[in-house]
């Protein structure tokens, strides 16, 4: 029984020296910093990233999302779309995946084309 208690002692005492060892030179009062990136921009940390994001993407070319078309558009207010303007939108909205539709919205107002109203709740929506 006394080698029992010893062992168990032992071993306690061989993973409290495993343990400062492994934590010498570690630092645990050192916040982890996350860079923040117009990648992970999602809006709801704060205005500043989304105007950031908007101010780089203005100094880089417009991407354009097979959208050509929609150039026709600059200019036009979002309540003045008929329902065939606003079925060109939706084509080019529902053929994106998920995570390019905040890109897309970007060139689009980069380009001077605003959204039909029509289309604001889904891409709202799809932008969550």
């Amino acid at each position: 029984m006394t080698i029992l208690i010893l062992s168990i002692v032992a071993l306690g005492v061989l993973a409290a020296i495993g343990t400062i060892i492994a934590n010498r030179g570690k630092d645990d009062d050192t916040p982890i910093h996350v860079e923040q990136t117009c990648a992970t921009c999602d809006g709801t940390a704060s205005t500043k990233c989304e105007q950031e994001c908007m101010m780089e993407a203005s100094t880089k070319p417009i991407e354009y999302f097979d959208d050509e078309e929609l150039d026709a558009f600059k200019g036009t207010p979002s309540d003045a779309y008929t329902d065939e303007e606003v079925e060109e939108f939706a084509n080019v909205l529902y053929t994106m995946r998920q995570d390019e539709v905040a890109a897309w919205c970007r060139s689009l107002n980069l380009r001077g084309i605003e959204l039909p109203d029509q289309l604001k709740d889904e891409v709202f929506i799809m932008l969550k």
